[in-house]
């Protein structure tokens, strides 16, 4: 009897324990640095263009390693969207790593404090990718930094991107019928329920599912929805998302609150 009763007990105690800390992402510094500073620019987006900016986070976070990569670090093309017709694309780069380190260095003050012998150079492809930079760097190899050091200029590149992604990619006009279906039952959606629609979990979820993971959708690895959600979850975006909006919530007092209610 003693027995069962510490079993029983200690499945409380690991229950109890495990909805305590529900987002087990938001322990991560580079997480929550990367959404305290896209946030709210996803939720003004999404509301605007009738996309759900939980999805719109999760799926910037994932294309861009929460803000790591160096494609997203110098373009500010956080979702890896492909340039269009007479957009600045990123050309060519020739840049180094530093040691065994994988990180690629783009920044010449980094470049310079990593000693010569160190230094791996390798030509990097282009990568077709948006460049949001403002001229006269967009589209070019001229100080490849500049949002680095300009972090409003980062911020409305980033927002240029999530634009970019709500507006091209998400119409009714694309002849892409994955993005032209998906963009029409979210209008949809929102003129019977309203703007709250966009913040719920089901919605996300099922955005998700449609635009990715199948033929000539926004990734077609059967695995990609998979991850988007798990970041979504793990984070806890529906549940900021909607703190932020609904409640007014500053990113600071939602984001310390990990009661789960999305």
């Amino acid at each position: 009897m003693k027995h069962l009763l510490s079993i029983f007990i200690l499945l409380i105690t690991t229950s109890l324990f495990s909805q305590s800390e529900p987002y087990s992402f938001r322990k991560y510094a580079n997480v929550e640095s990367f959404y305290q500073l896209l946030t709210k620019e996803a939720i003004e987006v999404g509301v605007k263009n009738n996309v759900p900016p939980a999805a719109l986070l999760a799926i910037a976070g994932l294309e861009s390693g929460y803000g790591s990569g160096y494609v997203a670090q110098i373009t500010g093309n956080i979702l890896s969207l492909n340039a269009g017709k007479g957009d600045k694309k990123l050309p060519p780069l020739y840049l180094p790593t530093c040691g065994d380190k994988d990180v690629v260095l783009f920044d010449s003050t980094e470049i310079k404090s990593c000693p010569k012998k160190n230094l791996n150079w390798k030509q990097r492809p282009s990568s077709l990718k948006h460049d949001y930079r403002p001229a006269p760097y967009a589209g070019t190899i001229k100080n490849l930094a500049y949002l680095k050091h300009n972090p409003n200029q980062r911020i409305l590149a980033q927002k240029a991107c999530l634009n970019g992604f709500a507006r091209r990619w998400l119409s009714k006009n694309n002849k892409n019928n994955v993005f032209r279906d998906a963009s029409l039952w979210l209008d949809s959606l929102v003129n019977k329920e309203g703007t709250k629609a966009l913040f719920s979990k089901e919605v996300n979820i099922k955005f998700i599912s449609m635009i990715g993971g199948h033929p000539n959708s926004f990734n077609f690895r059967e695995i990609w929805p998979k991850k988007v959600k798990r970041i979504m979850n793990k984070v806890g975006l529906v549940n900021l998302c909607s703190e932020m909006y609904e409640k007014k919530l500053s990113f600071e007092q939602a984001w310390k609150n990990n009661s789960i209610n999305d």
